[in-house]
């Protein structure tokens, strides 16, 4: 499991009318944070050829985030078959743990946007099973 994580504050734009984070703003977080580590990890060529697109979010709010509070974001990828993979997301303020989430993301060719299967280069890059 090769974990990537991001750490920040959160700010007045990220509170809701009832004083905490908005579910909204945990969903972008999941999203961004994927989206990093894309970015981060892939190679030039796998960044090239492949973009990708959630198919599904299973979300468990568990706790809530008010303003000031630093938030760290950890994602990981999971299962892949096919063109599809789940990918893990935690948010955390310290070690209590406020969120946890499982998506399933669809791999698409960056030229045709028709799915591209997930070969074993990027399974191994990303330490899927």
């Amino acid at each position: 499991m090769l974990k990537f994580e991001h750490s920040f504050v959160t700010g007045p734009d990220d509170i809701d009318r009832q004083g905490h984070v908005n579910n909204v703003r945990y969903v972008q977080w999941i999203q961004d944070v994927a989206v990093a580590h894309w970015h981060s990890s892939a190679t030039p060529e796998q960044l090239a050829g492949v973009t990708w697109v959630v198919l599904r979010h299973e979300i468990d709010y568990l706790r809530p985030a008010f303003a000031g509070e630093e938030i760290t974001v950890s994602t990981w990828v999971g299962k892949a078959w096919a063109v599809k993979s789940e990918r893990f997301t935690e948010i955390r303020r310290g070690e209590q743990v406020l969120v946890q989430a499982k998506s399933i993301w669809c791999a698409l060719d960056s030229k045709t946007f028709r799915p591209r299967r997930i070969d074993e280069e990027l399974r191994e890059k990303f330490g899927m099973s």
